[in-house]
């Protein structure tokens, strides 16, 4: 029989955990002991091997000596195999039959498109928890036999492979509390429908960048099919409507909801896009990944209200008349308009003569003062220039500082004055 191409999952795994590559462990039972025999593994000494094993992207294609693997890993709870070259479900099998603790396997990027899953060899999979398959390319119907063979299964991941459409099973998986399955090709609601009859006991839902244009359900449908469903990401879906927003209220556990990069809300500013989707969900806690306060609520709630307060009858949504019975009527903001001030109307003392004018208060005083030379028969440079603030209690203030702008003497409109004097020689 031909030696299978590439590197064996216990060659990597003695390679990686060896002696010179990975410290000892020091101490009463430290480390596993292989006994010598045949093609044994390199080891002779006892090995730091921890209870989770990384050996993502190390060439494995097989998995070696079954002994050796079962020697060494029956206290592994948690491996990664991502990245590796395993197609063969077979291969597969015998390494994780020999993992009885095994609790967390991920086999993300191995091209196991390329075998079929037998039901018996699924079987030695039956102890894992989470399961991670993205970018394997697996079909529907090894995803199902998988599902049968793994009672206890609490998290799958299955992005990256291509799906256009769900294949439903008949049987429920009550089990399951995370799916992942972003990054496919998934459009229609119907098949979303799908995943919550396999799987009703569903506590988060990720289907993150699938073009999902629309929520079709009806809400009351939405409630029997996702009764248990507390978290939902449908980020960078073609979800264009407010309408399919407000479906996800049926949903009666739902408490988290990740919307970002929907065409629904590209129009609208970032402070916009948030209250108006927190003012519609009033049951999620947290959106986006931020937790929503009691205040943050109670503002875009109110928000809304003026938002909307101007719309025709026909175009307001439900939630608006919700929100007048919880606040009433409210008025709108006044406008506040916080720029600084850029003109002033003062009144110009000289001798006995008092003109008003208006002055730009960017300006400098030197510029000030060219300025008044069309109104007191002084040049600027025999111009002595007081300012007087009426709120000031020491009197006039001499502008000695002709780079200093007029604005930071704080001057305002129709209050202040200043006196022009000839410079004595």
């Amino acid at each position: 029989m031909e030696s299978p191409c590439g590197r064996s999952f216990m060659q990597v795994l003695c390679e990686k955990y060896s002696p010179e590559n990975f410290p000892y462990r020091r101490g009463p039972g430290a480390g596993v002991h292989v006994p010598a025999g045949p093609q044994v593994s390199p080891m002779k000494d006892r090995l730091n091997l921890p209870s989770i094993l990384v050996l993502n992207s190390c060439g494995i294609s097989h998995a070696g000596e079954e002994n050796e693997i079962a020697a060494f890993c029956s206290h592994v709870s948690e491996l990664d195999l991502s990245g590796n070259q395993l197609d063969s479900w077979q291969e597969v099998s015998k390494i994780v039959s020999n993992v009885p603790q095994l609790q967390f396997l991920n086999l993300s990027s191995n091209p196991l498109y390329m075998s079929v899953l037998e039901r018996e060899c699924a079987g030695s999979f039956s102890g894992i928890r989470k399961l991670v398959l993205n970018n394997c390319k697996v079909t529907w119907e090894t995803v199902h036999i998988l599902l049968l063979e793994l009672p206890d299964l609490e998290e799958l991941f299955l992005c990256l492979n291509d799906y256009d459409t769900i294949v439903s099973s008949p049987v429920c998986f009550r089990s399951l509390r995370l799916l992942h399955i972003t990054d496919n090709n998934l459009q229609d609601w119907s098949d979303i429908c799908k995943l919550g009859m396999m799987f009703p006991c569903l506590h988060t839902l990720v289907l993150a960048n699938n073009n999902i244009l629309m929520i079709g359900d009806s809400e009351e449908s939405l409630s029997r099919l996702f009764p248990n469903l507390r978290s939902i990401s449908l980020h960078k879906s073609g979800l264009s409507c407010w309408e399919d927003i407000e479906k996800l209220n049926a949903l009666p556990k739902l408490e988290e909801v990740r919307l970002l990069g929907i065409p629904l809300v590209e129009p609208y500013s970032t402070e916009e896009r948030r209250k108006l989707v927190i003012a519609r969900l009033p049951s999620v806690s947290k959106l986006n990944g931020s937790v929503v306060t009691e205040g943050e609520r109670e503002d875009s709630e109110r928000f809304f209200l003026r938002y909307y307060m101007n719309f025709p009858k026909e175009d307001v949504p439900l939630r608006y008349q919700e929100l007048v019975t919880k606040y009433g009527k409210l008025e709108p903001l006044a406008e506040v308009d916080l720029r600084p001030q850029n003109q002033a109307s003062v009144d110009i003392h000289y001798e006995e003569n008092v003109q008003t004018i208006s002055v730009r208060l960017d300006q400098t005083v030197a510029d000030f003062k060219k300025q008044l030379k069309t109104l007191v028969p002084l040049s600027t440079n025999n111009m002595r220039l007081y300012y007087l603030d009426h709120e000031a209690p020491f009197g006039p203030e001499e502008m000695k500082f002709t780079t200093r702008a007029l604005h930071s003497y704080n001057v305002r409109d129709g209050d202040d004055k200043f006196y022009v004097e000839p410079k004595i020689k």
